[in-house]
């Protein structure tokens, strides 16, 4: 594990890699967390999470459900929706001049709405939102947007 100076080095220096999910419900309504950390901070986003280093893309989609979600889900069960870039202007700590560069794997996945309790670590607040409703609202972050496009 990195200490913070040492991960804010990274982001300093190099892209991240992360993975997205964007949840659907049966009805096809797609969840949301208003993100309590940078960067993004305060905006609605879909739930994610970076990728560790020697960590395997089924084992970090796996991990990133359970943290985000509170859910056993497999990557195999997913679509993938492609491969996006995500800049921002600030990163995890506030520290002046360092933006953060994310390449993001979008995954789309159907869950049961009723089976999230999502945990509150990373969101403050979760909604539904049909994707017509997403790309007409300007309080959801424009790189969730894209995943709609």
């Amino acid at each position: 594990m990195l200490s913070q100076d040492d991960f804010l080095f990274v982001i300093h220096a190099a892209p991240l890699v992360a993975i997205d999910l964007v949840v659907s419900e049966p009805g096809g309504r797609i969840l949301l967390g208003r993100r309590k950390n940078r960067p993004a901070q305060g905006t609605w986003f879909v739930p994610g999470g970076r990728i560790r280093k020697d960590e395997h893309l089924d084992d970090a989609f796996q991990r990133i459900a359970a943290d985000e979600l509170g859910l056993d889900l497999r990557r195999r069960a997913a679509r993938m929706l492609g491969a996006f870039e995500h800049f921002y202007p600030d990163n995890f700590a506030g520290a002046p001049g360092i933006g953060t560069h994310y390449v993001v794997l979008a995954y789309e996945v159907q869950v049961p709405s009723m089976a999230l309790a999502a945990p509150q670590e990373q969101h403050n607040a979760y909604r539904w939102m049909t994707p017509v409703e997403i790309l007409r609202n300007d309080d959801l972050h424009e790189n969730t947007r894209a995943y709609f496009r």
